[in-house]
């Protein structure tokens, strides 16, 4: 997990450089391993199958540390570009393609959540990054064990 204190300083700089573009002086936002383990511990009490602490949001860019324990639904996010950074554990992330809903309408869980058609999958694990389009669909399926990302979503069109 020490990598992902550089890919955090990457996230911090970047808020930082929207901030000064503003004509803004923003401080740093640092916090330790031990601050982010623990958050995600205490979310992990509300949200067993995927738990998010927050790193530092804004209105233009969000950064969090996100765990995952089961597989969830397809997703696509049309205003943020994401950097995810896989900080611990392995899965299959499908990105691209067409987002499949299950019938009736819902974004569904587990074996009724939303799938994809016509992507592409590869594994990832720890150490890798991951950019992801505005609007581009993803999924995390076949997880490994757990899946611990760093996620960074930004708004180029704000």
């Amino acid at each position: 997990m020490r990598r992902i204190i550089c890919v955090l300083a990457l996230g911090v700089c970047l808020a930082a450089a929207s901030a000064r573009a503003a004509g803004q002086s923003a401080a740093a936002t640092c916090l330790t391993e031990a601050e982010l383990s623990a958050a995600l511990k205490e979310a992990a009490k509300t949200a067993p199958a995927m738990h998010t602490a927050p790193v530092k949001n804004a209105d233009h860019y969000r950064i969090n540390i996100v765990r995952r324990t089961t597989a969830a639904g397809a997703i696509a996010h049309p205003d943020g570009t994401e950097v995810h950074h896989i900080v611990e554990g392995a899965a299959t992330l499908v990105t691209g393609g067409t987002i499949v809903r299950p019938t009736g309408g819902g974004s569904g869980r587990g074996a009724a959540a939303a799938t994809i058609d016509g992507g592409v999958a590869r594994r990832v694990a720890k150490g890798d990054v991951i950019l992801i389009p505005a609007g581009t669909p993803h999924w995390y399926r076949d997880l490994e064990g757990p899946i611990t990302y760093l996620e960074v979503r930004f708004d180029l069109a704000k």
